[in-house]
């Protein structure tokens, strides 16, 4: 058997051989089991290390168990260094036939390619696995950037493939994962850690540290640097912290120009632009636009930017004095995210709704705090909501040990309860 092939056996499922499938993450696969027995593409997305490649084992896994022939499952990890030879399209194709010469699989093959996007012109061969009409083939790949995946595949494969977006842990899967209670306490130590589950095993806060400024460099050169010929680095990391620290506020390209102009760099508007789309694409990000509720419009301008995972400002930027508030807020929009909701930061009448929640047709309006128990707090947080005419559902998440009574329809949820509301 030549190396190739041993490769190949290494790791794939074709044996006994004991994979770790890590923490089970059934919301992902009972969803995309959901959407299989067809020749859409799976696409999985998401920032790196926040679990795609468990996810793929864990699908491979309940495919064999339901009764796929183990031999009809294809595994490719480009990101290992078994696989470095995989460089192009032809290369990739080379493989895969040579595995159908030696197993010979019968009927469906499935396809599972990790971290597609380190091989060059991947796309040609998904397209045409895709689409061969002469065998049936299925696939399911993944990637760390979403520009390049979406423009490529929307090249070749428009209408044919759909896409899921893998999160860090919820707070629902961090219990899970340490075997904890649900509660004020364990939601304010998710809040103040990350929902990345490497994290969870190392042992104090300057290997954490370690752990996450490696993450944050690996993404930003290898998922934005190489892959878009950035010459300015140090800018991209500037803009980046630039962010993560004023998560929850308005800010606007310019506001970065200017933040960076008093920092003694000279960047362009264009530039900054560009820039902090590369960190969006990359996962690392994320922007709600203003939309005004009584104009039912989206507005222009100003727009609010939330991490990808509260670790870069637990662990990166802990000094710069922003409290438990700017935590829940971004915890808040995460959850809203992973329950598939498009956010938006709402304007009635003058007053911000820190969020307007549209899935298909629900719609919900949020307000976070840290807690309402003063009662000016109170009153400047319902106000926003009381102005709004419609009768969708209105929400203040707190971090309260109590709940107030329903006003004017609007609930009070503890965050700690929030995902059972979205669902």
């Amino acid at each position: 058997m030549n190396e190739k092939m041993t490769a190949l056996w290494k790791y794939n499922f074709w044996s006994d051989n004991a994979f770790d499938l890590g923490f089970m993450r059934t919301g992902y696969t009972e969803r995309i089991e959901k959407l299989t027995g067809n020749r859409l593409v799976k696409v999985l997305v998401g920032q790196r290390r926040a679990g795609k490649s468990f996810v793929l084992r864990q699908l491979a896994r309940r495919l064999i168990e339901n009764g796929v022939p183990r031999r009809n499952i294809f595994m490719l990890n480009r990101e290992f260094e078994d696989f470095s030879f995989v460089r192009t399209d032809k290369d990739l194709n080379d493989l895969f036939r040579m595995y159908l010469d030696e197993l010979k699989p019968e009927g469906k093959v499935y396809l599972f390619l990790d971290e597609v996007q380190n091989i060059e012109k991947w796309e040609s061969f998904v397209n045409s696995c895709s689409q061969d009409y002469t065998r049936k083939y299925e696939l399911f790949i993944t990637g760390s950037n979403s520009r390049l995946l979406s423009s490529e595949l929307a090249t070749l494969l428009s209408g044919r493939y759909v896409e899921i977006e893998v999160s860090p842990f919820s707070y629902d899967e961090f219990l899970g994962f340490l075997k904890k209670e649900r509660g004020r306490g364990t939601y304010n130590e998710y809040i103040h850690s990350s929902g990345l589950p490497d994290l969870y095993s190392l042992r104090d806060d300057e290997m954490r540290r370690y752990y996450v400024e490696s993450l944050k460099y690996t993404v930003i050169i290898k998922d934005i640097v190489e892959r878009n010929k950035v010459r300015d680095v140090p800018l991209l990391d500037a803009l980046f912290a630039y962010v993560v620290n004023n998560a929850s506020n308005l800010i606007s390209v310019q506001s970065a120009v200017g933040y960076m102009k008093s920092l003694g760099r000279k960047v362009s508007y264009d530039t900054a632009a560009i820039y902090l789309g590369y960190l969006e694409a990359a996962f690392l990000v994320f922007h709600t636009k203003r939309y005004s509720i009584r104009g039912r419009a989206v507005l222009g301008g100003n727009a609010k930017y939330y991490a990808n995972d509260l670790a870069f400002r637990n662990y990166l930027y802990r000094g710069f004095g922003y409290g438990d508030g700017y935590l829940l807020e971004n915890a808040v929009y995460l959850d809203l995210r992973r329950h598939g909701y498009d956010c938006y930061t709402g304007y009635e009448e003058g007053r911000e709704i820190d969020f307007i929640g549209i899935r298909g047709d629900r719609k919900v309006y949020i307000q976070a705090t840290y807690s309402l128990a003063d009662e000016n707090t109170a009153r400047r947080e319902y106000a926003p909501l009381e102005a709004i005419s419609d009768s969708y559902e209105k929400y203040i998440v707190s971090m309260d040990d109590f709940t107030l009574p329903s006003n004017n329809g609007i609930r009070n949820i503890q965050a700690w309860n929030l995902s059972e509301v979205l669902d």
